[in-house]
């Protein structure tokens, strides 16, 4: 009977040892990947505010899935389709795109613009101009120096929430994630050096 009475308290005891790290495995908080940026910039506030195309929205989407959600971005996501870069946007990994808003579309004279929407290589060009095959966030945009996918290089400058790509372009909305890319929306379309 001594010899059952201790098998059981061992038996408790085991079993009480064994429990107490799942509930603090169960009470401890998930790791995270490290902080999410907000985003910033005056036309922020111009986004949905809830749904696909807000900031949150965006996030749960790759790069041209969440785009083509963003009333912002409805000519960009035009020329991608056209181009047939949709699904290369969005199974790549860890990208960043200078997104050229409607507004920045509009700046184009539109005999210029409908010439390059169906020059199918320079489209493809020009948008592969805007993006760059790494994580670019509000750090790295004071002073960078970016390779585009297209092969040329772009520029940032500037600080706090006022930054400029390529001398020209502003950067109206910054850090904005999807599932595989950071996007930031630039008032003006990049164009490569010829």
């Amino acid at each position: 009977m001594t010899i059952n009475r201790r098998f059981k308290g061992a038996a408790l005891a085991g079993a009480g040892a064994f429990l107490v790290p799942l509930a603090l495995v169960a009470a401890a908080p998930a790791a995270q990947a490290g902080p999410v940026a907000e985003p910033f910039g005056p036309a922020c506030s111009t986004l949905p505010t809830s749904g696909e195309g807000s900031a949150a929205g965006m996030a749960n989407d790759p790069v041209a899935t969440a785009a083509s959600n963003n009333p912002e971005l409805s000519t960009l996501v035009s020329a991608v389709q056209k181009a047939g870069l949709a699904e290369t946007l969005n199974s790549a990994e860890n990208i960043t795109v200078f997104a050229p808003t409607n507004d920045a579309f509009d700046k184009i004279p539109q005999a210029d613009l409908d010439k390059i929407l169906n020059d199918e290589q320079q489209l493809k060009s020009l948008l592969n101009y805007h993006v760059v095959g790494e994580k670019v966030t509000v750090d790295k945009l004071p002073d960078g120096t970016f390779k585009t996918l297209q092969g040329g290089q772009i520029t940032t400058s500037g600080s706090g929430e006022n930054f400029t790509v390529n001398d020209s372009a502003k950067i109206v909305c910054g850090d904005i994630e999807t599932k595989n890319a950071t996007v930031q929306l630039v008032d003006t379309v990049l164009m490569p050096k010829s």
